[in-house]
């Protein structure tokens, strides 16, 4: 909803005409057929309606002034931000050479009769290097013991837990990172303790990041938990590091025995490798949702500051270094450097702004000062120079946010590759800001600048900080020097009746984003403690009437529809913008909900049950359930009966 404007003119069509017609007497007493055949009376309505568009189009320039006031303070849209998804290049077999995948490579969804393909590009060279296994350890009782030998030498075997106690591990050093990896372990190994689960065996693989064990995605595992032969494939995580372990320094993968503690069985034996063999399956490559375009040519300059010029594709993802704007003079080609703004501009300098949701490239004005005197920020080309780019990435947006295993079209060939595939769905990607809440979050921006103090100020950066943050809810410290709290819900395009926790579960990514721009606004001795707010779920039992010639089932989809959307942090509470902190829900507001539904004549029976949603525990709710200051209502599993 944008800012109420005032009316400079508040009369209608009919308005108008009234207006004349009693005016008529008085200029012209001889009119006396006022009626709508007369021909006096046609014209006057004509003229009537033509001065009603006038004022219409008066009446918007309040609206208009207000935005481009906004525009010259700096306050621009927030343009749209891409997806981003881990993408899986296979290889075509096992190789002795390395694979190179270029930064750029282009992968995409298949098109289809219906949509579109939705493009990525990778955001990193990857090189795939065959794995070579130069160290085998096992740790028991705090010791290690080299089983290279062991492991190359026909006839022996490696016990992998020699004590079975915990923390009990097996050590695969190899001579460089297999980080990003998609490994295959050839095993040929038994494990002699009965009741072993083969789906969730009590151990884990785990590879060392930036000096603590990550666990590695386990894909497949043929051999049921080291009972027979056959092959574990896993993905070893980004960063994957050295690290010198007992007298060997090698990159290491291990697979480590958790104890009793951890909820997992006990073992007889310890499992027993008779053969191990490495191969690379595959890489993962970061990529983002982007289509870059070749250098464009915009026109030519007419010498006059403050020239803007558009590029023909929006939005424009935040230029790359190598991505700027040139300016050719004869012979001369100048690349021109962007800056936010012109404050720090001086006569001289190259500079230029691009937004970024429209596409525009703007030049430095001139400016008359309060002295009188004309101020240069930024050079203006040369008159007749030719201003083009040197290329540029566009994209984002929701329509980014694909499933999983969608993106499997490899837009142009690789060496070697076979396919590609995101295991996981693409997340991040956000529509540009809407023109109505730039319009809200001006008069906010100038009215507390780039300050953090109140509580107000942190949400208000917070949302400023990412556009994958949707709504932000700051609490104060509870006591002297406690940290601050930031609470986020994340922006998730998924309908109402689908959302759970995993949803809105905040990426690190997110969490480093926001910090690092609270950090820059708050004071010295204040800290910022950023989480999730607390979820409570909520069940919905209801019995409802409905009109004898309404469908039963359309019916009782329209009523859930209407509790999904309501009891929801993202799209709930009285005004549609998610479910306000601390909020108490009633069965009077259900009850009202469930009446307003089209086709609903009677509500029959509601009830209120809390659910926890981890565990998925229930109990009775009563009249009204009440909630902290740090928690929100989420809907879980709403039951409609229609009678």
């Amino acid at each position: 909803m944008s800012l109420p404007t005032p009316s400079l003119d508040d009369r209608r069509f009919q308005d108008i005409v009234d207006e004349a017609k009693r005016a008529i007497p008085r200029h012209c007493p001889e009119w006396t057929d006022h009626n709508l055949s007369d021909p006096g009376i046609a014209l006057l309505e004509l003229f009537a309606w033509m001065t009603d568009l006038t004022l219409y189009r008066l009446n918007q320039v309040p609206d208009r002034l207000y935005t481009k006031f906004l525009h010259l303070l700096g306050i621009t849209r927030y343009p749209a931000a891409p997806a981003t998804a881990d993408v899986i290049f296979w290889l075509s077999g096992p190789q002795t050479e390395t694979v190179r995948i270029p930064a750029g490579t282009q992968v995409g969804t298949v098109r289809t009769e219906r949509d579109e393909s939705v493009l990525f590009m990778t955001d990193e060279p990857r090189e795939i290097t065959r794995p070579d296994l130069t160290a085998c350890l096992t740790h028991s009782g705090g010791r290690y013991t080299d089983t290279f030998n062991d492991m190359r030498t026909p006839g022996f075997s490696v016990e992998c837990f020699p004590s079975l106690q915990d923390g009990d591990a097996l050590y695969l050093g190899f001579d460089a990172s297999l980080g990003g990896t998609v490994v295959r372990f050839a095993v040929d190994a038994t494990v002699h303790s009965a009741g072993v689960d083969p789906t969730d065996p009590p151990w884990v693989w785990e590879a060392l990041v930036d000096d603590r064990w990550e666990p590695c995605r386990l894909l497949d595992d043929t051999t049921l938990a080291l009972n027979r032969q056959g092959h574990i494939d896993l993905i070893v995580p980004r960063g994957h590091d050295a690290l010198t372990v007992g007298p060997t320094s090698a990159f290491w993968v291990r697979c480590r025995l958790l104890g009793a503690d951890a909820g997992r069985q006990r073992l007889a034996d310890p499992p027993k490798l008779d053969t191990l063999d490495v191969t690379a399956l595959g890489g993962v490559v970061s990529a983002h949702h982007a289509q870059p375009t070749a250098a464009e040519s915009l026109g030519r300059s007419d010498g006059t500051p403050g020239q803007r010029f558009t590029v023909r594709r929006t939005p424009v993802l935040p230029p790359r270094r190598d991505e700027t704007v040139e300016v050719v003079t004869g012979d001369q080609v100048t690349a021109w450097e962007l800056v936010d703004d012109f404050a720090a501009s001086g006569p001289d300098d190259h500079h230029f702004t691009w937004d970024r949701t429209t596409g525009e490239i703007t030049f430095g004005p001139h400016l008359r000062g309060a002295d009188g005197q004309v101020h240069r920020h930024g050079a203006v080309p040369a008159l007749d120079a030719v201003i083009r780019t040197t290329g540029y990435r566009y994209g984002g947006g929701s329509i980014g946010n694909v499933g999983a295993r969608t993106i499997t079209w490899l837009k142009s060939s690789l060496p070697f590759i076979a396919r590609v595939e995101n295991l996981d769905p693409a997340t991040g990607g956000v529509d540009a800001e809407t023109v109505d809440n730039a319009k809200l979050r001006g008069p906010m921006s100038l009215r507390t600048s780039q300050r953090a103090v109140t509580v107000d100020d942190f949400e208000r950066l917070t949302l400023e900080a990412a556009p994958q943050v949707a709504r932000a809810h700051c609490l104060a410290a509870e006591h002297d020097g406690g940290p601050i709290r930031v609470l986020i819900i994340p922006r998730c395009e998924v309908p109402p009746d689908s959302l759970g926790l995993d949803d809105l579960v905040l990426a690190p990514e997110l969490i480093a984003l926001v910090s690092a721009h609270l950090d820059e606004r708050r004071l010295l001795t204040t800290s910022v403690q950023i989480r999730t707010p607390s979820y409570q779920g909520v069940t919905v039992t209801a019995s409802l009437r409905g009109a004898g010639n309404v469908n039963a089932d359309a019916l009782r989809s329209h009523a859930l529809s209407a509790l999904y959307a309501y009891i929801n942090p993202l799209t709930g509470g009285p005004d549609g913008r998610g479910w306000p902190f601390g909020r108490t829900l009633t069965i009077g507001e259900v009850f009202a909900l469930l009446s307003a539904v089209d086709g609903v004549v009677g509500v029959e029976e509601v009830q209120l049950a809390l659910r926890d949603l981890r565990r998925g525990t229930r109990r009775d709710g009563g009249q009204r359930i009440q909630l902290p200051p740090d928690a929100l209502f989420a809907s879980h599993q709403h039951q409609v009966r229609v009678v």
